[in-house]
């Protein structure tokens, strides 16, 4: 019996090339104003149109500021990137939600909420953090600038097919334990390149349990194992997330896709490349302590004494302490925090800022944090201001920035100081990742929201 991975992939095998790659057909491609020049170049140079212009849809998201984003860009690279997407969207005659309209945010938040990624598609763009789209019971991948040209042109690309990974956690998360915290877990269990090669399925009665942001944030982070993306098999959960949406099927063709969608599961017997379980019971708030995702221990454990056990080369181990700041043994608990930083495709969700919102309230952010709050969308924006939570997020001393990749990345203004300590709730801690020379803690909303409280890393089942 096939696994739930080949039915989507079979079903969009345009050619096999022999003893080469496949030619799969790609229901959306996603371009951001970062990945996208180039391939648009290429299109003009070769004479071309995009073969189905209505699959495709483009917004800025890494360059655009969280402030004053009714004036003009600032800073000169990010300007230009943003109003060269634009162009070539309006030239291309492209579905474009540019900076300032209420369709505008970070591609990965808005491509779901809108109801733009659906279960059964294959969905591609320029970023690696497109396996978010997978938490629909899709195929979802990242690919580089050529291959965009390439989907442009033909709406086909041409990839080898992925191993098949189970990934099966049972079990109830415990207080104060979230998603992320499962997948930053699971990322110190196998490594960043436990998953590399293959496409992983997540199951299991904890994976079912998770909300639809909850699964969209476990996996965002697939690609941090090293996996080519992550998905989880459509049920209730997405059916209800799904209905009514702006681009999701209405009246009978919601049926008749849902009726298409509830076959979407592995079969009881199908065979996986490779099968890991885990219980939820073993898993804590976590806190990232290195220069990769997978170097990170639950809150109240200690750094690893060596490199063995951080299961990590020995080099890179002593460099990412050094880089870090921190000692091997060393507990994190009670270390002085600088910036507090919620968003990112990975935790800028409407529930991520609710987890916040529900911790702070009644107390105050610590006046040696600077945080930044940032909604994935200008529709989560709407919905924080709906639901009150501005209010208690503004009564505790916070502010809520404009909608963007914010400082997830070191591409625009909100950029973390050298040497400076964040807590934040993006993706990736590399050297440098939220600024030159900034050092990254990952973690939840909820630690993150325990440390804007407090000034230092604390365990958030005390403040619950």
């Amino acid at each position: 019996m096939n696994t739930l991975f080949d039915k989507i992939w079979d079903k969009h095998v345009v050619q096999q090339v022999e003893e080469g790659p496949t030619q799969l057909y790609i229901d959306r491609l996603y371009c951001h104003e970062v990945t996208s020049p180039q391939a648009f170049d290429g299109m003009r140079a070769r004479g071309l149109k995009c073969f189905r212009p209505q699959q495709i849809f483009c917004m800025p998201d890494h360059n655009t500021p969280t402030h004053d984003q009714d004036k003009p860009i600032e800073d000169p690279v990010s300007r230009k990137q943003v109003d060269t997407l634009a162009k070539n969207a309006a030239e291309f005659g492209l579905t474009h939600y540019g900076m300032m309209s209420k369709d505008n945010g970070i591609i990965h938040v808005v491509g779901p909420e809108k109801g733009l990624s659906l279960p059964g598609m294959t969905i591609v763009c320029g970023d690696s953090h497109t396996s978010t789209h997978g938490a629909m019971g899709a195929v979802a991948f990242g690919i580089g600038t050529s291959e965009v040209e390439m989907v442009m042109a033909s709406q086909c690309i041409l990839q080898q097919k992925p191993k098949s990974m189970r990934i099966t956690i049972n079990g109830v998360l415990g207080k104060g334990v979230t998603p992320k915290d499962v997948a930053l877990y699971l990322m110190a269990q196998i490594t960043t390149s436990g998953a590399t090669g293959y496409f992983i399925e997540y199951a299991g009665s904890t994976v079912k349990a998770m909300s639809m942001e909850g699964r969209l944030t476990l996996c965002n982070l697939s690609i941090e194992m090293g996996a080519r993306g992550g998905f989880i098999a459509p049920d209730s959960t997405t059916f209800n997330y799904l209905k009514g949406r702006e681009y999701t099927p209405k009246g009978e063709a919601w049926d008749k896709a849902v009726a298409y969608w509830k076959t979407l599961k592995s079969g009881d017997d199908a065979v996986f490349d490779k099968e890991l379980s885990f219980n939820a019971a073993d898993i804590e708030p976590r806190v990232t302590y290195g220069t990769n995702p997978g170097m990170g221990i639950g809150i109240t454990e200690n750094i690893p004494a060596n490199a063995e056990q951080a299961k990590a080369p020995e080099a890179g181990f002593e460099k990412a302490l050094n880089y870090m700041q921190f000692e091997a043994g060393q507990k994190l608990l009670g270390t002085k925090v600088d910036y507090v930083f919620l968003g990112a495709c990975t935790n800028g969700r409407i529930e991520d800022f609710r987890a916040f919102a529900h911790l702070v309230k009644g107390r105050h952010k610590s006046p040696d944090v600077v945080a930044w709050l940032v909604p994935g969308s200008w529709a989560v924006d709407k919905q924080i201001r709906e639901e009150g939570l501005d209010k208690v997020l503004e009564a505790a001393g916070f502010e809520i920035r404009q909608p963007g990749c914010s400082a997830c990345l070191a591409m625009n203004d909100d950029k973390v100081p050298a040497g400076k300590l964040a807590v934040s709730t993006s993706n990736r801690n590399f050297e440098g990742r939220q600024g030159p020379g900034a050092r990254t803690i990952l973690a939840s909303p909820l630690t993150a929201a325990a440390a804007a409280i407090t000034g230092v890393i604390t365990d958030p089942r005390e403040l619950i």
